[in-house]
């Protein structure tokens, strides 16, 4: 009887054995991220100091790790680049003064370190998670950029990557920038999504 029964079993285990396993693909494929989320990720890098001070919610840029007003009046002006007489590259150069010239030294970038226009001014500064998706992804406030651009614009522009090595003294985005943009690249790619936010920032 017992071996009658091993049989039955040996031969269940066997009919069972050509049945279809799940694709390897599938097993290993990583769940998709709830858009809600990548944003807010996105959102913590726009709202940190190193983006908040050049995108402030009046016309004064800000300054230091404590977000404070810009010292010597300094105004956005007509293009963002300062005000007539007070352009920002008055102070600030090409590139990050070396480290031995010590803490608060005007930084500098590539491409010329400026604010947004006043026509489309981007503020980031104290908005909330549905009011920064909706103006960020608006080409008539961001400067006429798709999404295709907004890429760009986060992954490669010297600007935004100067947030990452901001100089001595100061503290770079908290948020490591290939996290960040691929944070940026799920929001994108799930339609760019500001609806799912309103729960949590009216």
């Amino acid at each position: 009887m017992k071996a009658w029964l091993t049989c039955i079993a040996a031969a269940a285990a066997a009919s069972c054995s050509h049945a279809p396993s799940p694709p390897p693909s599938a097993a290993g494929a990583p769940a998709k991220r709830d858009p809600a989320a990548s944003f807010e990720t996105v959102r913590a890098v726009l709202q940190s100091p190193r983006c908040v001070n050049c995108h402030p919610v009046g016309d004064a840029p800000l300054q230091g790790d404590d977000s404070h007003v810009h010292a010597q009046f300094v105004r956005r002006g007509p293009e963002g680049r300062g005000a007539v007489g007070l352009s920002c590259a008055t102070c600030h150069g090409k590139a990050n003064p070396p480290d031995s010239y010590g803490a608060h030294m005007p930084p500098g970038v590539s491409t010329e370190w400026r604010l947004p226009p006043p026509e489309h001014k981007m503020v980031f500064a104290g908005m909330s998670s549905r009011a920064l998706c909706e103006q960020l992804k608006d080409p008539k406030r961001n400067g006429g950029k798709d999404m295709a651009a907004l890429m760009h614009h986060v992954s490669a522009d010297p600007l935004v990557l100067w947030g990452w090595s901001p100089g001595y003294g100061r503290r770079s985005v908290p948020i490591a920038h290939d996290e960040f943009v691929r944070a940026f690249k799920d929001w994108a790619d799930a339609g760019a999504p500001c609806g799912t936010l309103q729960a949590r920032n009216p």
